[in-house]
C-alpha cells in the first residue's frame, strides 16, 4: 500500500511549511501529494508551486470542484501541471455541494451524476486531441448556442500537445451512485471517511461499476486512495478529543441540513441517531455540546490514532479492505517522521 500527503485546503492564511512537508514526503517515500479547494485557495496553484521541489511524488488535485471551472478550463490545467511536472499529474475531480456550487459559484447543482459523466467525457476528448472537441450536452454543450450566443463558436483541439491522453482521472465519491459511475469512468477513487469494516459494502458499489459495459478500468488496475487521519501517538485521548471539533463541523456544518453528504456517510455506517444529535446541537449554536456528543467509534471507524504498533495492525486491516493508497495529513515533519517507518 503507498502513502499519498493530503495537503487539503488553506484557511485564514496560507501554510507556512507546506513546502518543508512536500520534500520530506518525497525523501520518505510518498507516492504522491495532493492538494484540496474549498471556496478560498485552488488545488493546482500550490501543487505547481511546491511541486516544483519535486522530482518523483504525483501531484493530484483532491479535489477540484467541477463548478469552479468548464471542463475544457480543467483540461488546460491538468495537461500544463503534466507537462511542468513531467508526467506526474493526477486530476481528482468531485462535485462538491449546493451550498458551494450555487452559493459561491453560482451554478446549479442538480443531475450531479449527469454533470461528472459529462465534464469526465470532455475532458478526455481535450486530453486525446485526436479531433475539435465537441459535447451535445445539455451541461456543458461545445460549441455554445444557446441565450445570448453569436453563433460564432468554433469546435478546436488544444494548442498544447497534452503529454499523456491516459492522465489519470480519479473523482471523489461518497454515495454508491456516485461510486458506481467512478468506478465506470474513472482510473481511481478518491475515498472520504472510508471505513474498512463497511469494505462489501463499498465492494458492491464499485463491482456495479466495472460490470458495466465499457467501464474503464478493473479492480486489479484501479486506484482507490482512502483520506485518513493516520497520527502516531501515546496520547491517543488528546488527539480524539481534538478530532471532535473537526467531526462536529463536517457532520453538523458542512451542508445544508437537507442535504449534507458528509451527514449521510455516517449514517450508513450506523450513526444514525448521533449524526441527527450532532447536527441538531451544531446548527443552534451549541459547538460544544455537538463536540462532546461524537463518539469515540465514530472517529475511530474512519481514523488509526495510537502508537507504531497500532498503527501497522490498522494499516493491514485497511489494505486487505482494498485500499491502495493512504492519503494522510500532517501538521509538521516531526509528525511526519513518525510516519516514515509504516511507509518503508
Amino acid at each position: 500500500m503507498k502513502f499519498g500527503l493530503q495537503l487539503g485546503y488553506w484557511m485564514a492564511q496560507p501554510p507556512t511549511n507546506a513546502g518543508e512537508l512536500v520534500v520530506a514526503a518525497e525523501e520518505a517515500g510518498f507516492d504522491a501529494v495532493f492538494a484540496a479547494e474549498s471556496w478560498g485557495s485552488d488545488s493546482f496553484g500550490p501543487l505547481m508551486w511546491w511541486g516544483s521541489s519535486t522530482q518523483r511524488v504525483r501531484l493530484g488535485t483532491s479535489v477540484v470542484q467541477m463548478s469552479a471551472r468548464t471542463p475544457t478550463a480543467t483540461a488546460m490545467h491538468a495537461l500544463t501541471l503534466d507537462h511542468l511536472s513531467g508526467g506526474r499529474a493526477i486530476l481528482g475531480l468531485g462535485v462538491s455541494g449546493p451550498q458551494v456550487v450555487e452559493g459561491w459559484y453560482g451554478q446549479p447543482f442538480a443531475k450531479p451524476l449527469q454533470r461528472t459523466r459529462e465534464y469526465v467525457d470532455i475532458v478526455r476528448k481535450v486530453l486525446a486531441r485526436t479531433e475539435p472537441v465537441t459535447s451535445a450536452g445539455p451541461h456543458y454543450p461545445l460549441p455554445y448556442t444557446g441565450p445570448g450566443s453569436m453563433g460564432l463558436g468554433k469546435s478546436l483541439k488544444p494548442i498544447v500537445h497534452p503529454l499523456r491522453a491516459d492522465l489519470p482521472i480519479w473523482l471523489g465519491a461518497e454515495g454508491p451512485k456516485n461510486v458506481a459511475l467512478t468506478a465506470e469512468i474513472a482510473d481511481g477513487w478518491l475515498a472520504i471517511y472510508y471505513a474498512p469494516r463497511l469494505a462489501g459494502m463499498y465492494n458492491d458499489w464499485l463491482d456495479e461499476g466495472f460490470a458495466r459495459a465499457g467501464a474503464r478500468r478493473t479492480r486489479e488496475d484501479f486506484e482507490i486512495a482512502a483520506t485518513c487521519q493516520v497520527v502516531i501517538t501515546d496520547d491517543p485521548a488528546s488527539e480524539l478529543e481534538r478530532m471532535r471539533w473537526i467531526m462536529a463541523l463536517y457532520i453538523g456544518g458542512m451542508g445544508a441540513p437537507e442535504m449534507n453528504f458528509h451527514a449521510q456517510v455516517y449514517r450508513r455506517m450506523g450513526y444514525h441517531d448521533e449524526v441527527d444529535e450532532i447536527a441538531r446541537l451544531f446548527q443552534s449554536g451549541k459547538k460544544a455540546q455537538a463536540a462532546a456528543a461524537v463518539p469515540d467509534e465514530l472517529i475511530l471507524d474512519t481514523a488509526i490514532i495510537g502508537d507504531e504498533e497500532h498503527a501497522r495492525k490498522q494499516l493491514r486491516v485497511w489494505e486487505a479492505a482494498g485500499v491502495t493508497m493512504m492519503l494522510v495529513s500532517v501538521s509538521d515533519t516531526e509528525q511526519l517522521s513518525r510516519l516514515i517507518p509504516l511507509v518503508e
